[in-house]
């Protein structure tokens, strides 16, 4: 099979071009990055129906930029090609949020539910965890469509227990990381445990889960690699007589692709759903605080008019009318005086053209998946 002969090629190529950018050599490191991009637009010509292949095309964007800067003298080394001996944290740094985001659980519209279940998985544990002599879960799943809620979920319960907090986008992972993408993800997990050794809660946020542990028809190489390191880490922090602090939180729009095996991994698997009727009502009243309204606009009324939109759906709503009206302030008045308040027919306006991002049957396929597998 051509996959991983391509892959080991790329990755071999990408590698000498790194070492040689690092060591000033820019004559070889250009001929390197170039011999990785080859190899890579081979790999995407040859099967271009392949989930990584999006991946591939930001490495290729990424080489190519950089040949392009060499090229032009300009020797500035780019995030992608750290050096280092496979154990510095410096390749974790883009992950390790030393600033969490503000959000905490009071900001996040409904979803009683989930917080219920973070609560009692997380929250509880850490502050009494003499009470849990069985263990506690340490295993997340957040499931449901894009824009509902699942990343502000986990940044918000790690400011709730003080947690050190990891981001790590899957995609990211794969890219990044090229041919060695299991050893950091080992790394990944080996810095968590020194830092729960020192006193803190540790959460690992693990967006786009299927696209690292999910299972495909066709893989480009190193996949099943990263998946195994992952079910080795994650069998680790299951251990119950282990009483560390340290959680992983998974979010996926598409569980049906994860592996049986984690999916048995996550304890608690959470069904984040479309907004119902109140939980849009506080969104509208989240996302229009800050704007001048007349009198006229009714949030109740709009919460009704915008089933089966998300979260992100009606902040885009609410954008798009602010847009609006500062459009026709500068093309009517020059952007002299003040904007005219937002009206009620701005926003039926918006709707007209601003329709719900996700696809009814992508609602049914995860409502099945949750009555099939959901575990509060």
């Amino acid at each position: 099979m051509a996959f991983p002969h391509l892959k080991e090629m790329a990755t071999r190529y990408a590698k000498a071009a790194v070492v040689a950018d690092k060591e000033g050599d820019y004559e070889t490191a250009i001929k390197n990055y170039k011999k990785a991009v080859e190899m890579l637009n081979k790999i995407i010509k040859l099967y271009p129906d392949s989930p990584v292949v999006p991946i591939y095309r930001d490495m290729v964007k990424n080489y190519l930029k950089r040949i392009k800067q060499l090229e032009e003298k300009g020797s500035e080394p780019i995030a992608f090609a750290k050096r280092g001996n496979g154990d510095s944290d410096s390749d974790l740094d883009d992950m390790l949020l030393t600033k969490k985001p503000s959000i905490r659980f009071e900001d996040i519209a409904d979803l009683e539910h989930a917080k219920k279940a973070i609560r009692e998985a997380i929250i509880y544990p850490i502050k009494r965890p003499d009470l849990f002599p069985l263990g506690w879960p340490r295993g997340i799943l957040l499931f449901g469509p894009p824009g509902c809620g699942k990343t502000m979920l986990a940044a918000a319960v790690a400011n709730e227990v003080d947690a050190i907090y990891f981001e790590v986008d899957a995609s990211n992972i794969m890219s990044k990381w090229l041919g060695e993408a299991e050893k950091k993800v080992a790394r990944l997990f080996k810095v968590a445990r020194e830092k729960n050794r020192e006193g803190k809660p540790v959460i690992i946020f693990i967006d786009e889960l299927d696209a690292l542990l999910g299972v495909y028809s066709s893989e480009v190489g190193g996949e099943v690699r990263v998946r195994n390191q992952f079910l080795k880490e994650m069998d680790g922090l299951l251990d119950k007589d282990s009483k560390h602090h340290i959680y992983v939180i998974g979010a996926t729009n598409k569980p049906w692709k994860l592996d049986d095996a984690f999916v048995r991994r996550f304890n608690k698997r959470i069904y984040i759903p479309l907004p119902n009727k109140e939980a849009r009502l506080q969104l509208f009243r989240l996302y229009t605080k800050s704007l001048k309204l007349s009198d006229d606009v009714d949030l109740d009324k709009l919460a009704e008019l915008t089933e089966g939109y998300s979260g992100s759906d009606i902040r885009d709503v609410a954008v798009e009318v602010q847009n609006r009206v500062i459009r026709e302030f500068f093309e009517k008045m020059g952007g002299e005086g003040e904007p005219r308040p937002i009206t009620m027919n701005d926003f039926i306006e918006v709707l007209k053209v601003r329709r719900p991002s996700v696809d009814v049957l992508i609602i049914k396929r995860l409502e099945d998946w949750a009555k099939r597998f959901g575990a509060l």
